[in-house]
């Protein structure tokens, strides 16, 4: 009598453990599942961090230890019109940096125009110099 009930105990506790896949479609998905968003203004604004931290970073890799092999450049565009600011580069990387700097700027006119962003149209003057300090390129303004 003892063995026909351990028997069953053990049918129902190894039944008791098989698991059954989920087929409930109608629970969100994981977010690390969904496709990205491209046609969202966040998302725009993502890609365009991620060319500006390229580029900058790309400037900042070489050390500043004369400023006569340095010169700077607008990069952005505001709504209105001009630059949002200028970036420091080496000369001797100007052929591959510049290019870089261009498509940033195009891209971010595409956006502004594509989103209707409006900004505050003050004119950025352009720097006057650029100083090494600490091994770092600064731009000087008048």
């Amino acid at each position: 009598m003892k063995l026909p009930i351990l028997a069953v105990c053990t049918a129902l506790f190894m039944a008791s453990c098989s698991s059954t896949k989920n087929t409930n479609t109608n629970l969100p998905k994981d977010i690390a599942e969904r496709p990205a968003d491209e046609n969202s203004q966040k998302y725009d604004q993502a890609q365009l961090d991620k060319l500006k931290a390229s580029i900058e970073s790309e400037a900042s890799k070489e050390k500043c230890t004369d400023a006569s092999e340095w010169t700077f450049a607008p990069m952005g565009a505001k709504a209105c019109g001009g630059p949002q600011f200028y970036i420091a580069y080496p000369k001797n990387k100007e052929a591959t940096i510049l290019n870089k700097i261009n498509d940033y700027t195009e891209k971010v006119k595409a956006f502004n125009q594509k989103y209707q962003i409006t900004s505050d149209c003050m004119m950025i003057n352009p720097p006057t110099s650029i100083k090494c300090v600490d091994g770092k390129a600064e731009l000087v303004s008048a």
